[in-house]
């Protein structure tokens, strides 16, 4: 499950912050982003729902760190999840840290200007559609993925084994 929830996060960060890298001119982004730029940023993933994309994370870190220890403690699994509860309220809070190391990743790679437009972009109704179905769209291209590569493992496996054959080796 949390492999699943990591590839999501790769493939919609391919999708969300790759493909509009593909926007911007080569060299024209500020290299030291303004805190207005960083701003404009914040302001574009709040429209594109970086917030959500980006909320899993504490819990996930939690849970993770929660799950190295329970399996040398079963026994002491109930207080751990209390633990593991308690620590994702108490750093729940610093989920603006994270929201501002994203802006500022944006801030880096685009001018002030072009976040500007992208902010534009995403108030526009097809901007707003975009947000919309891009969650769907991550969702379907992932399991397409999926199928994709399970059938090309079987075609490569098969190759393997033929190639391993003509050097005399049966796989």
């Amino acid at each position: 499950m949390q492999s699943a929830w990591l590839a999501r996060l790769a493939v919609a960060a391919m999708l969300g912050l790759g493909s509009l890298s593909l926007l911007s001119e080569p060299g024209s982004a500020q290299k030291a982003p303004s805190p207005q730029a960083i701003a404009t940023a914040r302001e574009l993933l709040t429209l594109k729902r970086g917030d959500v994309v980006f909320s899993p994370i504490i819990t996930g870190v939690v849970e993770t760190v929660k799950n190295v220890f329970l399996p040398t403690n079963p026994q002491l699994s109930k207080e751990l999840n209390e633990v593991a509860l308690q620590l994702r309220k108490e750093y729940a809070s610093k989920q603006p840290e994270l929201l501002n190391e994203v802006a500022r990743v944006y801030a880096e790679h685009f001018t002030e200007a072009e976040l500007k437009g992208l902010v534009v972009f995403y108030k526009s109704p097809l901007g707003q559609k975009m947000v919309k179905e891009e969650p769907a769209i991550i969702d379907e291209s992932l399991r397409r993925a999926q199928t994709w590569g399970d059938a090309l493992s079987g075609t490569v496996m098969t190759r393997f084994r033929q190639e391993m054959k003509k050097k005399g080796h049966t796989l």
